[in-house]
């Protein structure tokens, strides 16, 4: 109230002034001017009054001003948090009204709960017991499968898998070589001796086979044993030079860790690791020629024979492996060779045949192979590291034609050494859908034709006596075409080679003849060999059996074979395959030409310088293999 009476005398006050100045300003323009003209006068207190009163009033309305903006914005603030609270109050009492429907409801939530948990372990269960009929029904029929056609037999958590086949098959040649169904290619006759002027018929079941797989798992690793046997035996010449060909001939006998690492260990008789393979370097996996002949193709790299190798396998397209295999020496070719000797026969006391010759050998042979698979190919490229010895009788008998010394003797004798080897390759590609199948092979070396089907000599001699390993190889190109499931047809023409070598004796011949003043010459191929007598038919010998007699081979032919060719055609017809087994049906003809160096003949008797022997042979077959 004091305040509002302050301001109503402020008020007054200012009023009165205010009609003061108008008083005075109603004077005479004159009066007006004449004060102008004078000196202006100081203002007097209550002039200073006025002003700072009438600061003041501007001030407080100011104040007034913002006090009602601060009033509008307040109302407005109440008023929204009014209408929050009774948002507030709708919500309270919204979850009130839930809280109390769910407090009414929870018995039967919870009775559903369960009803829910029920029928999910009822679907559990049933969804176990689905599972465990599907496994019992796929066991059974497993069951039943392999009791009605078991693949294998099971003992101790070991599977034993039997194979095999048995064989009805026939071999006829055009020229004789006294063979089964596996040719000696090395011995096809000439045609001018009793044996080339004389077809043969032979007929077999001997390359029937039997097999027997056992294989068990462990933690870490696939364990494995194998056998594999045929009858392509005879009991007095079994020998270990190529194929170990004891009675009954063991063809494969090795066991084998297969970890699951990819590293396998092999031990045993199995295909050399010179072998090709149709992946990797799995055994059993061997890609061996299709024919019926089971010395197989001429150019054909291979052996069975005694073996420890180590293999891994990296990812699924590179596999390497190395391997320590048997040793022999098959033969030292040649002729007027010096005393020497580098075998002998084998020993009752030893186990080893006394008709079959074995190499006296310091170390076993070595092979390495890496092997690259594709989709659409197989390819392989390995090396045979190989050791020879003899013992060197330097005081001997001279070669014959020569005039001997007046003693022999063993004084002297020493042992000679030295190393060869070979590097090879082998390929195949895979077309039309792998019914096609291409592929290229081939071996050189020194020393390595012990590794090749024909067996040509892996060494000669020098004049000393000391070793001469002979260069030699083999190839072969194949074309094996899989035309239905049922019918194989495959083509092969392979060639093996070996060259000369030959030295200087310092003796000539005087034996009279086409040779008589020629130097003799040691060695394999030489040119000054005789070979006027190879198309000479000459008389047949006591059988060292007793009852008749058999063909003699030739006199006066001394020809060293150059190489060996083989054309063969063949194919395969499956009769019937399916869970009682195979049976199937082949027909394969070869052609093989042998060609000697260039020695001395009788041209104008028939006999060339450079014999040569061909033979013309139709297998037949018939097999049925176990399922």
């Amino acid at each position: 109230m004091q305040q509002f009476l302050r301001i109503i005398a402020i008020v007054m006050l200012i009023t009165g002034v205010a009609c003061a100045q108008t008083s005075s300003g109603s004077q005479p323009a004159a009066s007006q001017s004449r004060q102008k003209a004078e000196k202006v006068k100081p203002k007097t207190q209550e002039q200073i009054l006025l002003e700072q009163l009438n600061d003041k009033f501007h001030k407080l309305d100011d104040l007034n001003r913002k006090y009602d903006d601060l009033q509008q914005r307040f109302d407005v603030m109440q008023k929204d948090m009014k209408a929050q609270g009774a948002r507030l109050e709708r919500a309270e009492k919204d979850a009130a009204d839930a809280r109390q429907k769910l407090d009414a409801n929870q018995p039967m939530l919870t009775s559903n709960d369960a009803a829910v948990t029920h029928l999910q372990t009822e679907v559990a269960d049933l969804k176990t017991t689905s599972s465990s009929l599907s496994a019992a029904v796929e066991t059974t029929q497993q069951t039943t499968k392999s009791l009605e056609h078991p693949e294998g037999i099971r003992f101790k958590g070991v599977e034993i898998i039997p194979g095999g086949f048995a064989a009805a098959e026939t071999v006829n040649r055009q020229r004789a070589v006294s063979g089964d169904v596996n040719t000696p290619f090395s011995s096809i006759p000439f045609t001018g001796t009793t044996a080339g002027k004389l077809s043969e018929f032979n007929a077999s079941g001997r390359q029937s086979r039997v097999s027997l797989l056992a294989e068990g798992h462990i933690p870490n690793a696939t364990l494995r044993g194998y056998w594999e046997a045929d009858f392509l035996a005879a009991g007095t010449t079994s020998n270990d030079n190529q194929s170990n060909s004891y009675t009954l001939r063991q063809r494969q006998v090795w066991g084998q860790a297969a970890l699951n690492s990819g590293w396998t260990l092999t031990g045993g008789q199995m295909w050399s690791l010179a072998t090709e393979y149709n992946h990797g370097l799995a055994n059993r996996s061997e890609a061996t020629p299709l024919t019926i002949d089971a010395q197989y193709n001429v150019g054909f790299t291979w052996a069975r024979q005694y073996g420890f190798r180590v293999v891994k396998q990296t990812g699924k397209r590179l596999a390497l492996g190395v391997a320590v295999e048997e040793s022999q020496i098959l033969n030292i070719g040649g002729h007027n060779l010096p005393t020497l000797t580098f075998q002998q026969t084998g020993t009752g006391g030893g186990l080893y045949n006394s008709t079959a010759n074995y190499s006296f050998n310091y170390a076993p042979d070595l092979v390495g192979k890496i092997a690259y698979d594709r989709d659409w190919g197989h390819f392989e490229v390995f090396g045979v590291g190989r050791f020879f010895r003899d013992r060197v009788f330097p005081n001997g008998p001279t070669p014959p034609g020569a005039t001997p010394p007046a003693t022999t003797s063993a004084l002297g004798a020493f042992t000679a050494r030295t190393e060869g080897g070979g590097v090879g390759v082998n390929g195949r590609i895979h077309l039309l859908n792998d019914t096609l199948s291409i592929g290229a092979h081939g071996l050189l070396g020194n020393g390595v034709g012990r590794y090749s089907t024909t067996t040509l000599p892996d060494a000669t001699a020098h004049a000393d006596g000391t070793l001469e390993l002979l260069t030699g190889g083999s190839a072969l190109g194949t074309v094996e075409w899989h035309a239905t499931p049922r019918f194989d047809l495959y083509a092969y023409y392979g060639g093996e080679d070996v060259k000369r070598a030959y030295y200087a004796t310092g003796f000539t011949n005087t034996t009279p003849g086409p040779a008589q003043g020629q130097p003799i010459l040691a060695g394999y191929g030489a040119p000054t060999n005789i070979v006027s007598g190879c198309y000479t038919e000459v008389l047949p010998t006591t059988s060292p059996n007793g009852g008749g007699t058999v063909a003699s081979g030739p006199a006066n032919c001394n020809a060293d074979t150059r190489n060996i060719q083989e054309g063969t055609l063949g194919y395969w017809f499956r009769l019937y395959r399916g869970t009682h087994g195979t049976v199937q049906q082949g027909i394969q003809y070869s052609y093989v030409a042998k060609h000697t160096w260039q020695g001395i003949g009788d041209p104008e008797a028939g006999a060339p310088n450079s014999p040569k022997a061909i033979d013309n042979m139709w297998f037949t077959s018939f097999r049925y293999y176990i399922p």
